[in-house]
C-alpha cells in the first residue's frame, strides 16, 4: 500500500481506462430512446434495460417502462418492446410473435453469439453447460435457447458440486459456455474441473473481452493505490464482480452508486485513489464523482481549480481511433452532425458516414439533443474535431454477424456494387466484401459485370475484420443446393424409366442431356437405329426430348441414356412396311467391291449386289454409284432370321434388245464372270464390321 501522508500536491486520482457503459448497454438505451422518438408511442423494455436506478428513472420519465416477462400478456397487441442487451429466451420471442408485438432487439452481439452457439450445438445432441448466475437474465436467456440437455453451474461452485453435476452427463459430449460478465479466473477454474470429469467437454470462449479487460485493469489499479472506488449499481452483476476483484487486493475498496455515497472522510488521508465504473454506470455520474473527489482532496480555487479540471479531463478516457463513443447532438446541417463528446473536441459525423436509404436525410433520423453513438475514424480531422462514423460502428456488428455466418455455415445476402478485374465487390450491409470470379457461379463467367446490381445469396468463406477482408461465394451455395437436389433425384431414378430431358451440349461421341439437375450421357450409338457421324444429325442443343435410363452408377455419378429406344426397332416392324417385290427409294450409304448398301430408313439397309446394278457388266461399282446417291430399287428377298434384304436396280430397268447370236455370246461371257464373283451373302453387321474395326472405340473415349 502506498504512503497515505503525502502533501496535497502529491494527491492523485486515477480513473481506470474503459470505465462506464459498454457498447451493448449504450446500444440498448439508444434504441429505446430512438424508438420512443420515432414511434411516438409508449415503449416497454423486457426488464430493466440497465441495472442502474438513475438511468431507469430517466427512461421512465421519457415514456420507456420496464415490464417483466410474466407481464407481457397484459400488454396490448402490437405493443413496442425493447429486448435489452441481456437478451431473452426463444420462448419469449415466440410468445411476442403470437401477440403481434413490435420487437426492438438490442441483444448484445456477444450474447447473441452464445444463443446461436447453444442452439446449434444442442441440436447436435450435445449437453450444454452454462457457467454463471442462474438468476441472471443473461443466463436465463441463454438457457432458453438450448434445445436439449443443459445445466447451469455457478462460478462460485465448489469442486465437489461441479463434479456431481458433470457425473450426470459423463461420457456425453459437452459444450461449456460462460456468462459474458463473469471473471475469467472463475470461468477457467470451473472449466478445468469439468474437463477433469468429462474429456468430451469443449470449452467455448464466450466472455466479453471488454468486461475482462476492465476487470484486469481494475485489479492492477487496486493493487497500486491507497483506496479504490467502484461505481455501479447494487443490482448489477458486473458492478459487484468489480468490487469483489478490487477488494481482494485492496481493503480500502468502497462501492458507491453516485456522488452522495462517497466516503470523503475515509479518503481524506489517501494520496492515490483509483476509480473504476461498471458497464451500468452512466458517464454523468462518473464525472460528478470525479469532480467531488477532486474538490474534497484539494481545497483550491481560481487557476489551480482550472488546472485540476484539466487533469480530471485527462484522466477520463480520451477517444482513440476505432473506439465506439457516445455523445449528444449539438447541431445538424445538410452535410454533417456535430456531437458533444464531453471532451475538448467535438465529434463530426459527415453525411457520407451515415447509412441512409434512398431519398432519406440525416435530419430524418436524428434531432438536436439526441444521444448518438459512432466509431472514431480520426482523433483529428484537420479542423480540430474528431471524425466519427455511424456506418463503421454498425459495420462492427455486421462483421460479428459475418463471423457467426462463417462459423455456423449460414447463408447471407450480399449486394453486388461493381465489377473488378478478378471478380466483383459485394456489400453485406455496411461491410464491403469480395466475390472472386471463380466463386460467382457454377457456370463459366466471362464478364462479371452482368451481376452488378443483383442481390445474391452466398456462403461466407473468409472473414478477417482486422484486415478488412470478407470473401463470399454464391458458387459454394449453388453447389450445396445442387448436391441436395442430386441426392433427391438419385433416389427417384431407376433403370428403364422414361424421363424428359433437355439437350445441353454435344461431343463427338454423343450428347449430354439434363434430366432435372443432373446430366446423363446419350451415346451416339443410342440416338438412332441408323449410323450417325454426329449427334447434330438428329438433335439440336436446347431440344426437349424423352429418353430412357439405360444404366445408373451413383458412385461415379454417371447415367447412360437412350433415345432410339423410344422408337420401334426397324426389323421388329418390317412386315408392316416392306415385302418382296416392293419398289423402294433411299440413299447409298456404303460401297463395297461386291455391292452397295442402300438405306431404306435409319437402322434398315439393303444390299444391291454388283450383279443387280445393271444389265451390263459392272467392273467398278464406284463408276456407277456414289455414297449419297438417291436411287430406286426392287426388293428381291427379305430374310428376317438372318436380317438380310436383297435389292436390285436392274429389276426396274428393261433389258436391252439383242440378236440371238449376240445374246448367246453374252450369256457365255457372263458365265465365267458369275463364277469369279458369286453373289456374296453378307449381313449388314458383317458389312459394317470392317468400318467398326477401323474407327476408334468412341465409347472408351466417352468413359
Amino acid at each position: 500500500m502506498m504512503n497515505r501522508s503525502g502533501s496535497k500536491k502529491d494527491k492523485k486520482i486515477i480513473l481506470v481506462e474503459g470505465s462506464g457503459f459498454c457498447f451493448g448497454v449504450k446500444n440498448a438505451i439508444q434504441k429505446a430512446k430512438r424508438a420512443r422518438a420515432e414511434l411516438d408511442k409508449e415503449i416497454f423494455t423486457l426488464g430493466d434495460i440497465i441495472h442502474n436506478k438513475v438511468v431507469v428513472e430517466d427512461l421512465n420519465e421519457r415514456g420507456i417502462t420496464a415490464v417483466g416477462e410474466d407481464e407481457i400478456e397484459t400488454l396490448k397487441r402490437g405493443s413496442n418492446i425493447v429486448v435489452r442487451s441481456h437478451g431473452a429466451s426463444r420462448a419469449f420471442f415466440e410468445k411476442a410473435a403470437g401477440l403481434d408485438f413490435n420487437l426492438i432487439d438490442a441483444t448484445c452481439p456477444y450474447v447473441l453469439r452464445i444463443h446461436t452457439l447453444v442452439k446449434n450445438e444442442s441440436l447436435k445432441g450435445r449437453v450444454i453447460i452454462i457457467v454463471g448466475n442462474e438468476e441472471h437474465p443473461e443466463v436465463a436467456g441463454i438457457s432458453g435457447w438450448c434445445c436439449g440437455e443443459k445445466a447451469v453451474i455457478s462460478e462460485n461452485s465448489k469442486k465437489s458440486e461441479i463434479e456431481e453435476i458433470c457425473e450426470k452427463y459423463k461420457g456425453k459430449e459437452m459444450v461449456v459456455v460462460g456468462q459474458t460478465t463473469i471473471k475469467q479466473e472463475a470461468y477457467e477454474r470451473v472449466c478445468e474441473v469439468i474437463k477433469s470429469v468429462n474429456d468430451h467437454a469443449e470449452v467455448m470462449d464466450t466472455l466479453c473481452s471488454i468486461t475482462t479487460t476492465r476487470q484486469e485493469k481494475a485489479f492492477e489499479c487496486a493493487k497500486n493505490v491507497d483506496a479504490m472506488i467502484v461505481i455501479g449499481d447494487s443490482k448489477s452483476s458486473n458492478s459487484l464482480k468489480l468490487y469483489e476483484i478490487c477488494s481482494s487486493v485492496n481493503k480500502n475498496t468502497f462501492f458507491i452508486e453516485n456522488k452522495s455515497d462517497l466516503p470523503l472522510k475515509k479518503l481524506s488521508n489517501c494520496t492515490t485513489i483509483g476509480v473504476v465504473a461498471s458497464a451500468s454506470a452512466p458517464g454523468q455520474i462518473i464525472r460528478e464523482v470525479m469532480v467531488i473527489m477532486n474538490e474534497n482532496q484539494n481545497e483550491t480555487t481560481g487557476n489551480e481549480m482550472l488546472e485540476l479540471m484539466d487533469e480530471i479531463e485527462k484522466s477520463m478516457k480520451s477517444p482513440k481511433t476505432g473506439e465506439i463513443v457516445e455523445g449528444v447532438i449539438d447541431a445538424i446541417n445538410d452535410k454533417e452532425i456535430v456531437v458533444n463528446l464531453g471532451c475538448k473536441k467535438d465529434g463530426i459525423i459527415p453525411n457520407s458516414e451515415v447509412a441512409l436509404e434512398e431519398g432519406q436525410t440525416i435530419r430524418d433520423l436524428f434531432s438536436v439533443g439526441d444521444e448518438i453513438q459512432a466509431k472514431v475514424l480520426k482523433t483529428d480531422d484537420g479542423d480540430g474535431s474528431i471524425l466519427l462514423s455511424r456506418r463503421k460502428m454498425e459495420a462492427s456488428v455486421h462483421w460479428a454477424e459475418l463471423e457467426d455466418a462463417l462459423n455456423n455455415d449460414e447463408t447471407v445476402k450480399v449486394d453486388v456494387v461493381r465489377a473488378v478485374k478478378s471478380g466483383v465487390i459485394a456489400n453485406y450491409k455496411e461491410v464491403s466484401g469480395f466475390i472472386p470470379l471463380s466463386q460467382l457461379s457454377e457456370r463459366f463467367i466471362e464478364d462479371a459485370s452482368e451481376f452488378v446490381g443483383q442481390t445474391m445469396e452466398a456462403k461466407v468463406i473468409r472473414v478477417d475484420q482486422k484486415l478488412g477482408k470478407a470473401i463470399f461465394s454464391p458458387k459454394q451455395l449453388q453447389k450445396e443446393e445442387k448436391n441436395k437436389r442430386l441426392q433427391e433425384l438419385w433416389k427417384k431414378l431407376n433403370v428403364g424409366d422414361d424421363i424428359e430431358g433437355k439437350v445441353m451440349r454435344f461431343t463427338e461421341y454423343g450428347a449430354f442431356v439434363d434430366i432435372g439437375g443432373v446430366d446423363g450421357l446419350l451415346h451416339i450409338s443410342e440416338i438412332s437405329w441408323g449410323k450417325l457421324k454426329h449427334p447434330s444429325e438428329v438433335l439440336t442443343v436446347g431440344d426437349t426430348i424423352n429418353v430412357k435410363i439405360l444404366s445408373l452408377n451413383p458412385e461415379k455419378g454417371k447415367i447412360s441414356l437412350g433415345y432410339k429406344q423410344n422408337m420401334p426397332e426397324p426389323w421388329s416392324i418390317i412386315d408392316d412396311k416392306y415385302k418382296a417385290g416392293d419398289n423402294v427409294e433411299g440413299d447409298i450409304v456404303q460401297i463395297k467391291e461386291y455391292g452397295a448398301f442402300l438405306e431404306l430408313e435409319p437402322g434398315l439397309d439393303g444390299l444391291i449386289h454388283i450383279s443387280e446394278i445393271s444389265h451390263s457388266r459392272v467392273e467398278n461399282i464406284n463408276s456407277v454409284l456414289h455414297i449419297g446417291d438417291n436411287v430406286e430399287a426392287k426388293i428381291l428377298e427379305i430374310d428376317k432370321d438372318r436380317r438380310r434384304i436383297s435389292l436390285s436396280i436392274k429389276a426396274l430397268i428393261d433389258p436391252p434388245e439383242q440378236a440371238p447370236e449376240a445374246e448367246e455370246k453374252a450369256k457365255e461371257e457372263e458365265k465365267p464372270a458369275d463364277e469369279a464373283a458369286p453373289q456374296q451373302e453378307v449381313t449388314i453387321e458383317e458389312a459394317n464390321e470392317g468400318v467398326a474395326e477401323a474407327e476408334p472405340d468412341k465409347e472408351e473415349k466417352a468413359e
